[in-house]
């Protein structure tokens, strides 16, 4: 039986700054724009953080029947250790959903309606990711979806139920945060390409194969970069504050274009992660002052 903390580890909390930066810079983007709303900046957070830990316990769950965790190299999955029933597992990633649900629904009363289509369209490319008879995440798509709905979607969704307008600036902030929630999902494929390609699981990773897949990761850091540029540019140039998440990122970078495998590509995840949720502290900070100042 799975004790609380083979559950917090199912949840894949390394990966959960994705799911904090993209509310945060929207927020930003709002404040400097606007003003901020606060609860539905909350509101907005939760249904990140919900969607975040539904489509981890998803994954975990698709992969786990399907059987390509057997030898997974990266964190203890509950279903594909035994560990959690595959009911007990989808049962948790449908609460996490739900709860995702109702506070989108709260913002799409108090916003506009359509955006619960938005969010129905959110849910489903979460379990789809992993799910189903045709999961798009094994035919190489997980990065493309990735970048819409925790980059553009998440961004762009924030302020606008702040503002209830379309920022170009926003969709500067999305295209940084997306490349970084991207690079997040390419070290994991990286580390996964041995067991993915026995598993059948065509990933972007094992389409590109191990070389391509390091420069890749490379690229995307350099594409938010360029991102931090633009919002700058847009705004204020205080917010060229945020390319100093380059700094922490050298490390996972001589990691993954060090030839790292397995074991070794397992703390470039969290790196990757801090170094996105750095990105958006640098990048807002200087948004909330010059917005609210």
């Amino acid at each position: 039986m799975a004790t609380p903390s083979d559950w917090l580890a199912g949840a894949r909390p390394r990966t959960l700054p994705a799911a904090v930066a993209p509310v945060l810079t929207g927020t930003a983007v709002a404040a400097y724009v606007d003003e901020p709303v606060w609860w539905k900046a909350a509101l907005a957070l939760v249904v990140s953080l919900a969607l975040q830990t539904g489509v981890n316990y998803a994954n975990d769950y698709s992969d786990g029947i399907r059987g390509t965790d057997a030898d997974r190299v990266g964190p203890m999955r509950l279903v594909g250790s035994g560990a959690a029933s595959p009911r007990a597992v989808r049962t948790a990633a449908f609460v996490a959903f739900g709860v995702a649900g109702a506070a989108g629904l709260v913002l799409a009363a108090t916003t506009a309606w359509w955006l619960a289509g938005v969010g129905l369209v959110c849910v489903l490319a979460a379990w789809f990711y992993t799910g189903g008879s045709n999961p798009y995440g094994y035919l190489g798509l997980g990065e493309v979806m990735v970048f819409v709905f925790f980059g553009l979607v998440a961004v762009i969704g924030t302020t606008y139920v702040q503002t209830e307008t379309f920022e170009w600036l926003a969709l500067a902030g999305a295209v940084g945060i997306g490349a970084l929630a991207c690079a997040i999902l390419v070290v994991n494929n990286l580390r996964d390409i041995p067991t993915d390609t026995v598993a059948g699981k065509r990933t972007l990773a094992v389409a590109l194969g191990d070389e391509r897949t390091r420069y890749l990761y490379a690229f995307l850091v350099a594409a938010a970069a360029v991102a931090g540029v633009a919002v700058a540019a847009g705004s204020t140039w205080w917010a060229l504050l945020g390319l100093v998440f380059l700094l922490p990122m050298v490390a996972p970078l001589r990691t993954v274009l060090g030839g790292a495998t397995g074991p070794a590509l397992v703390p470039v995840l969290q790196q990757t992660g801090v170094g996105e949720l750095l990105w958006a502290v640098l990048v807002a900070t200087p948004l909330f002052v010059a917005g609210i100042g």
